[in-house]
């Protein structure tokens, strides 16, 4: 399985969308080079309020492109960077992928899936009522959570947008993503 990085973002401030840029680089155990989530622990505030010494399991957000399209047959205009992702993709079912699975980005780069976003009421903030449409219930009633997955950095490396993904999935059972 592959796909392709269609955008990179990364913002050294707190804010709730982040600029494309024309590369990022990622460092190995911490996140994205100058962004503001990038660390050992967590960063992002409201987990940083419960405890600061947790282990960061959100260094980098992946979200797909597809999910654009999908929301913007309801009226909503979003583009890479505007949801806070650092890395948005085309081509891979992101949501489908299991905890574990490890992602090749470009030459070096290797993240490994650690679960989903939790989406927060800041994407109402951005664009009232998109919060629902990244948010929903499937027919057995399960919270479903479509706003990318969240990942760590196992070898570091710099990720241009058009880099090819690679996908590796783990051995053994797979255990589907959960929101970390």
């Amino acid at each position: 399985m592959s796909g392709t990085v269609v955008a990179v973002s990364s913002n050294g401030e707190y804010s709730f969308t982040k600029p494309n840029r024309d590369s990022i680089t990622l460092l190995a155990g911490l996140g994205v080079e100058g962004d503001v989530h990038a660390g050992v622990t967590v960063k992002h505030r409201s987990r940083v309020a419960q405890d600061p010494t947790r282990p960061n399991l959100r260094q980098v957000h992946l979200i797909h492109e597809e999910l654009f399209a999908e929301v913007g047959e309801e009226g909503f205009k979003v583009a890479p960077g505007e949801l806070g992702e650092n890395i948005t993709t085309r081509g891979i079912d992101l949501l489908g992928l299991p905890v574990g699975a490890v992602l090749r980005l470009g030459d070096s780069a290797v993240l490994e899936v650690t679960g989903l976003r939790n989406p927060c009421l800041q994407i109402d903030n951005f664009q009232d009522g998109l919060l629902k449409q990244v948010v929903g219930r499937d027919e057995a009633g399960a919270v479903v959570r479509k706003a990318g997955i969240m990942s760590i950095v196992r070898e570091g490396g710099v990720v241009r947008p058009g880099d090819t993904i690679d996908v590796e999935l783990p051995s053994g059972p797979h255990r589907p993503l959960e929101r970390v």
